[in-house]
């Protein structure tokens, strides 16, 4: 069989599904119908990867990408080929596999350096936690600011952008204001041990812990010795 005019048929939505050996050219609407079926047989998957006409459809490749029965090195392949939108869309797929998940992850960040400020933008609002997490170091302030209000971003993920050494000033400084992530006591903490917080946040958020915590935490601390010796003053006086 030529795989450029392979036929496909589609049934009822109650039928079994069409195999490549019915009477019905293959375009890009049915490849999509077809690949919407979880009960498509892994042969007629492997015939869709091989008409090229219907690959250069950017909605098949994804759709490929994210079926089970696609083969994974196939799959693989498709998702390094996926535009940054689609990479972006595929990732967040709730029944896109995790491994998949974790890798068109993976690749988002490695393409980072590369794509265009407007695009860092879209995926620091939109992007999974991994991505945004990436994003939170970034030197534009629009795109970690957008990052810092992802829902997807997590608390983790921001107190180990305060262990970074990288962590900007700017970053630090928005991070003691932020109406949210402020009031999260384990950023709290990060905040404690950054060398960019400012005396006066620093101030605020130690007098809210219990004194021997808050000694741990200065014997670790970045913060200026001039702000570290304040706050131990603060301790003896309680």
């Amino acid at each position: 069989m030529n795989s450029e005019n392979t036929e496909f048929a589609l049934d009822s939505p109650a039928a079994p599904a069409p195999s490549t050996s019915e009477a019905t050219a293959l375009t890009e609407d049915l490849a999509l119908a077809l690949l919407e079926r979880g009960d498509l047989l892994a042969e007629d998957v492997e015939q869709i990867t091989k008409t090229s006409a219907v690959l250069k459809s950017r909605k098949v490749r994804l759709a490929l990408a994210a079926h089970p029965r696609t083969p994974r090195g196939i799959a693989l392949r498709l998702i390094r080929e996926l535009y940054t939108g689609d990479l972006m869309q595929f990732s967040l797929n709730p029944t896109t596999a995790a491994d998949l998940k974790q890798f068109a992850g993976e690749l988002l960040v490695s393409r980072l350096a590369s794509i265009t400020l407007g695009e860092r933008i879209a995926l620091a609002r939109r992007s999974s936690a991994m991505v945004a997490a990436a994003l939170l170091l970034e030197k534009e302030s629009r795109v970690w600011q957008t990052a810092l209000e992802n829902p997807r971003l997590t608390e983790a993920a921001i107190v180990k952008a305060l262990q970074r050494s990288n962590a900007t000033p700017a970053f630090v400084e928005a991070l003691c204001h932020h109406a949210k992530w402020s009031l999260r006591p384990e950023i709290r903490v990060a905040l404690l041990r950054n060398a960019h917080t400012p005396m006066a946040r620093a101030l605020e958020f130690a007098r809210r812990l219990p004194p021997a915590q808050l000694r741990d935490i200065l014997h670790t601390s970045r913060l200026p010795e001039k702000i570290k010796s304040y706050l131990r003053r603060e301790l003896q006086s309680k």
